[in-house]
């Protein structure tokens, strides 16, 4: 496809509550160099402008995605303030680091206001639009997630998501309130313990939003996971590999949405292009 015909938009689109979204988004966390070296702020900056001239408008990030030299928030609320009416940024909570960037244990539900405070103040912003529970070792999700319902309802939030959860989970939560997103790891290489749980999130009009789909098993250290059937695909397409990875993802379903993140503005236009690749069944029996 021609690069001045690319955009978020190739994918379709699919509905975070009564808020609709692009299916390829964008991921904040390598915006701080997370994983890897920092990339120039400017050029970062410039990278999150031309994510939503190319029709981004769903955005991923947490306040806990930051080096001492900068925060994904505030590089966020720079590039993008003020913000496009239809720009969805979904953030995440529960987990938290102090200052010198320690994991701190898991908040309780009382210290989960503090935390929507300050993604809101970071943002700038006067609600948050998605707000998701990453969990951690819970048993039950219900006490956490009773905490934000109540910060949905005091109008701080607008719809809710979960993260890192077991199946479980899902309906533990959706009995006090609607959920509208999953958060959990997915991709070709971890794919079938998991199909069932995408599956039935999809039934149930729920969003699915895979993490490290690129870099599989090299999580936060980025790059794209070594896989020979990803690769020869991607020869045949004239694609890379990172490019299938994302095709594939859009592939399982309607409501799965990816959220490739980086801070190279050429890295940028290959991964909306992905929303263009089409594989067929034969490609796709091969990947699984």
């Amino acid at each position: 496809m021609p690069t001045n015909m690319i955009t978020a938009r190739s994918a379709g689109t699919y509905s975070l509550g009564d808020l609709t979204v692009n299916r390829i988004g964008f991921g904040a966390m390598r915006l701080t160099g997370n994983g890897g070296a920092a990339s120039d702020r400017a050029r970062v900056i410039g990278v999150l402008r031309r994510a939503i001239e190319l029709g981004v408008n769903h955005i991923d990030t947490a306040a806990f995605y930051f080096t001492p030299l900068r925060s994904a928030n505030e590089l966020i609320n720079t590039a993008l303030s003020p913000y496009a009416d239809d720009l969805v940024i979904t953030t995440k909570v529960g987990p938290g680091r102090d200052p010198s960037g320690e994991w701190l244990p898991l908040a309780r539900p009382d210290q989960l206001r503090g935390q929507v405070e300050e993604n809101l103040r970071q943002l700038g912003r006067d609600h948050l639009d998605v707000v998701n529970l990453r969990q951690h070792g819970l048993d039950s999700v219900a006490e956490h997630f009773g905490a934000l319902a109540d910060l949905r309802d005091a109008g701080l939030i607008r719809h809710l998501g979960l993260a890192n959860i077991r199946p479980q989970h899902l309906a533990q939560a959706q009995a006090i309130a609607p959920v509208v997103c999953v958060q959990n790891p997915y991709g070709v290489d971890t794919r079938r313990i998991h199909d069932q749980f995408v599956r039935a999130c999809g039934e149930q009009g729920v969003a699915f939003v895979p993490f490290f789909a690129i870099a599989g098993d090299k999580r936060e250290a980025g790059g794209v996971a070594a896989n020979a059937a990803v690769e020869a695909i991607a020869r045949t397409h004239g694609a890379t590999p990172a490019q299938v990875r994302i095709a594939w993802t859009l592939s399982r379903g309607p409501h799965l949405l990816a959220i490739p993140g980086t801070g190279n503005p050429d890295h940028l236009v290959e991964n909306l292009a992905a929303g263009a690749l089409s594989m067929s069944p034969d490609e796709l029996a091969t990947l699984e």
